[in-house]
């Protein structure tokens, strides 16, 4: 299994994180990536500058979508973390870069609710880094049709990380 860096920007090109997983394998959903316990976050914003993960995790890069999802084990909370985004690029086989759209969309494993957050963020920053309407509209449908898919556990979202989750193990 190949390291794979996947790097998260802001809009205007600023690093925002990053982290170093095993490329796990690719299925109709697209590139999901390990990340077992104990692996370092490096944050590019806040007070700490690295966190080490404290579940173990699998990364989905969709084929595409306006999106990326971090499923974490148990006990983990949340189940699914996901950052709203633009398209992810492949910049190399071995890196993986995300735009960071603000928006992420959280499922709980205790309730199972599913809460949106940081769409006061996306708001400011349609105007501060002046995303384009293809933008915004790319970003509110995304995170919309992410907000149904992980109510009704629609695949990707129900148990296709199972299996990654085996491999990740192994």
């Amino acid at each position: 299994m190949d390291a794979v860096d996947m790097v998260l920007r802001k809009y205007d090109g600023r690093l925002h994180r990053w982290v170093t997983g095993r490329r796990l394998g690719t299925d109709e959903h697209g590139t999901w990536i390990g990340t077992p316990a104990g692996t370092t976050v490096h944050f590019n914003y806040g007070a700490r500058p690295t966190s080490l993960t404290q579940a173990d995790a699998v990364r989905l890069v969709p084929r595409d979508g306006w999106w990326v999802a971090l499923f974490t084990a148990e006990p983990g909370e949340p189940d699914v973390y996901c950052d709203v985004a633009a398209p992810p690029t492949w910049t190399s086989p071995t890196e993986v870069t995300v735009v960071d759209l603000d928006i992420d969309l959280v499922r709980y494993r205790l309730d199972g609710r599913v809460e949106v957050e940081d769409e006061d963020e996306f708001a400011l920053h349609t105007v501060s880094y002046g995303y384009p309407p293809e933008v915004v509209a790319g970003a509110i449908e995304g995170a919309s049709a992410l907000r149904r898919s992980l109510i009704d556990r629609t695949e990707p979202f129900g148990t296709a990380p199972d299996h990654w989750f085996s491999l990740l193990r192994a």
